[in-house]
């Protein structure tokens, strides 16, 4: 017998006026740019929710029928299909769908590499020194995809899998041309949408493969604390159970806590607990249970097994009456004792005794829906990828990569490319999981691209020489790592927008280039940099720093005619090409559009609603971001507790305008008073400062940065129902007047380079005519390539 909470308010039978029916064929309208395709000879067609497509009652789009004899056609606003009703059913010649956006048009058979697919993403990145190959996702440049759904299982009434009856063809053509975002709008429809993360789940994780005590934990989480390093959740892998089981069984799946490690289970959580962490539990289930666990007699019982005779139990978790036992008598005592969730380390294979049920995929929807039992804990999971449709279980964990930097450089264009199936929040093993050449550099490369990454967990295997604490590195790698982990917490507020956004509007955090550039050729070519959530892009550091400037390089793409900037120092960067971005280990290339709106905590501190705001600005176009908040752990958002707070710049060239707009919604989750301090970045001294709050002037103080051209306005306090309004005016000149970095950005690459000092000062002396004449660099021996590149650069105002 299943569990009441499997069985899911799904809506999978279409609206009947969306439905076009053809001899042995079906053709469902479920927008007017997805269709699906039905093909049986006994017409048997299944009206089931399939494991990836649950909700195919949708609003019936506009579209008509054409009949001619055995020809049939269906046209939408978008598509235009047409099928030749056949004894031979669907083939190239009976059944094609053309796209209007594109002029292309698919047949039947198509192979994705036609459509020049832009692909989906991987069951995992383990064993992985660099790429791995990626499964077709749902866009492509041809605009059409096709998921072919024949084999899905299907939901019986019980909310269990089950196979389908009959042979029919069953395709989902998504012919949404180069609009990319309505596709993944469509596709959320249809499939479900995202669960909404915890907030916690945004700040940083600690795990490791390491068999450590209770005290051992402890003393890790007081360190990072007294290093001023935020963390929020503290993952115990698979040495929280008993590993040495004196039986037939490995001891990599376990349930039992070894009580020589952690003598107070409960205690130790609750010691998390109270300074604001949460916890889940490695979990290898694969072996099943084995009569050294303690639930062994429990179990036993529970599928009339006899426990006397000590048979280890199989997984079979096909069976409801298995997966009844294994969550209640497994899991549910522990979650009692305050394990937050779970990672679900599935490694054994794809087959259980249903055919066509992947365990991976079952185990993620199962532990999700588990979590969620008591209608109030916002549920989410740990685990790897197991195929479409696991978008709806957030997070997943990419596997246990190679220690490299083509592990590295990887993972962001990775990332980006699984928003394309909608999958959104891959965790990676920040710093590498196991092997290759340990090295400060790396590590703190790999750390910064966590920060801009949907998920920061650092993670290593059981080897003393990887290191993942930032103070157990070198000095330089020690700084820098925790300045960006506490950089990740301040980041929580625009975060968990994104998140809201992902879940609400089908818009992941990361996304490449091309969901907002499809006609451009550059937008496809720049797979090591990616949006990061409505106001940034993102484009972290993945190789070495060369030998001879000491430098790190990247190659990115800012599109459009305006201006962008750097996110950091303010530094304005004219768009509409390429761009060769150079830095040293501090500098993460990360760029804010114009009008970007970007709210920060104040302080690195925990992950609740901040009651300190900062606010960072950036000039160059009107804009308007909605910051979104709830209580972060439960489910009432669904029932509309929630608030939100609207954040808006107006801009002109001499004036910028700042106001933060009365919350709407439930202000009572909102902080009684909270402050909010605007930095406004990339413009000239403001000559005049004036703010507002509820109409009534107030007077307000500015400071000026003149090195990262910012002006910092005092704090000011308001209630949820208050509305502040700032203005900073130039005199006689624009606000957004940019000064002239070249000189001094000569000098700081000249101090990074390694080479001879006397050529150092001979450069400095004649940097007037190389900032009138960069090609004058050519006459300088003793430079190499890459200095006479990176110089060039800083030359031309790069």
């Amino acid at each position: 017998m299943t569990l009441p909470h499997f069985q899911l308010p799904l809506e999978p039978v279409a609206d009947p006026a969306a439905v076009v029916h053809a001899p042995r064929a079906r053709f469902t309208v479920l927008t007017s740019r997805l269709l699906r395709l039905e093909y049986d000879p006994a017409e048997r067609f299944e009206d089931r929710a399939s494991q990836a497509f649950w909700y195919r009652r949708q609003p019936a789009p506009a579209f008509t029928v054409a009949r001619d004899g055995d020809n049939l056609e269906v046209e939408t606003e978008h598509l235009a299909l047409r099928y030749q009703a056949s004894n031979t059913g669907f083939t190239p010649r009976t059944l094609t769908v053309h796209v209007k956006a594109t002029g292309r048009t698919w047949k039947y058979g198509d192979p994705p590499g036609r459509a020049q697919n832009l692909l989906g993403t991987a069951r995992t990145l383990d064993n992985a020194s660099g790429g791995v190959h990626l499964e077709p996702g749902l866009l492509a440049r041809a605009g059409w995809a096709v998921v072919d759904d024949s084999r899905a299982l299907v939901f019986d009434e019980r909310g269990w899998l089950t196979a389908r009856a009959g042979e029919t063809r069953d395709l989902y053509v998504f012919g949404h041309g180069r609009d990319y975002r309505a596709a993944l709008r469509d596709f959320y429809a249809v499939a479900g949408r995202p669960g909404l993360l915890p907030r916690w789940a945004l700040g940083n994780w600690w795990s490791r493969y390491w068999e450590y005590s209770a005290d051992e934990l402890k003393a890790l989480v007081e360190a990072f604390a007294a290093h001023q390093t935020p963390l929020a959740v503290c993952i115990v892998d698979m040495d929280w159970h008993l590993t040495q089981t004196g039986n037939d069984a490995s001891g990599w799946t376990g349930y039992t806590w070894n009580r020589d490690l952690f003598p107070d289970p409960r205690g130790f959580i609750d010691w998390l607990h109270a300074r604001g962490l949460r916890t889940a539990l490695n979990l290898h289930p694969a072996e099943g249970v084995h009569p050294h666990e303690a639930q062994y007699a429990a179990m036993a019982a529970a599928l009339g097994r006899d426990p006397a005779a000590g048979d280890p139990i199989p997984f079979d978790l096909a069976d409801p009456d298995f997966a009844r036992a294994y969550f209640e008598i497994l899991h549910h005592p522990h979650e009692a004792d305050g394990v937050d969730f779970w990672w679900i380390d599935w490694q054994q294979g794809q087959q259980t005794r249903l055919p066509g049920l992947d365990p991976l995929w079952w185990l993620n929807h199962l532990h999700y829906h588990d979590l969620a039992r008591d209608g109030r804990k916002r549920p989410f999971i740990f685990s790897r990828w197991g195929g479409l449709g696991n978008h709806r279980y957030p997070i997943g964990f990419s596997g246990d990569t190679i220690v490299s930097w083509e592990s590295l450089a990887f993972q962001p264009g990775f990332t980006a490319t699984a928003s394309n199936v909608g999958y959104g929040w891959w965790s990676h093993d920040i710093g590498g999981h196991m092997g290759g050449v340990e090295d400060d550099e790396l590590y703190t490369r790999w750390v910064q691209f966590g920060v801009f990454s949907p998920i920061l967990r650092l993670h290593s295997t059981k080897v003393a020489y990887h290191e993942r604490r930032p103070w157990g590195r070198g000095l330089a790698a020690a700084r820098h790592a925790a300045d960006a982990l506490r950089l990740r917490h301040r980041l929580i507020p625009y975060l968990y927008a994104m998140a809201w956004r992902d879940h609400a509007h089908a818009q992941p955090l990361v996304q490449p280039m091309y969901y907002s550039h499809p006609e451009a050729d550059e937008a496809y070519a720049c797979a090591q940099q990616y949006w990061f959530g409505s106001e940034l892009i993102a484009a972290p550091f993945t190789s070495p720093a060369d030998p001879d400037t000491w430098l790190s390089r990247q190659t990115v793409w800012l599109p459009g005619a305006g201006d962008w900037f750097d996110f950091f120092s303010g530094e304005r960067i004219t768009g509409g090409g390429w761009r060769t971005i150079y830095g040293g280990l501090d500098h993460i290339p990360v760029f804010a559009r114009p009008g970007a709106i970007v709210p920060l905590a104040a302080q690195p501190e925990g992950t609740a609603n901040p009651e300190a705001l900062t606010v960072v600005v950036f000039p160059g176009a009107d804009n308007v971001f909605e910051l979104y908040e709830d209580d972060g752990v439960t489910t009432d958002y669904r029932r509309g507790r929630s608030a939100v707070t609207e954040l808006r710049v107006s801009w002109n060239e001499d004036a910028l305008r700042f106001t933060v707009a009365p919350a709407r919604g439930d202000v009572g989750l909102l902080p009684a008073r909270r402050t909010f301090q605007i930095v406004v970045r990339g413009v000239a001294r403001p000559a005049r400062v004036e703010a507002s709050v509820n109409g009534v002037v107030q007077e307000i103080g500015c400071t000026y940065e003149p090195e990262r051209e910012t002006a910092t306005l005092d704090p000011v306090a308001l209630t949820p129902n208050d509305e502040l309004a700032v203005a900073a005016a130039a005199a006689g000149t624009r606000l957004l007047k940019p000064r002239d970095r070249r000189a001094e950005t000569v000098r700081q690459r000249l101090w990074a380079f390694r080479l001879d000092t006397w050529l150092k000062g001979r450069l400095d002396g004649d940097l007037p005519q190389l900032l009138e004449d960069p090609a004058r660099l050519r006459g300088y021996a003793g430079l190499k390539d890459a200095h006479r590149a990176a110089l060039e650069a800083a030359l031309r105002g790069g």
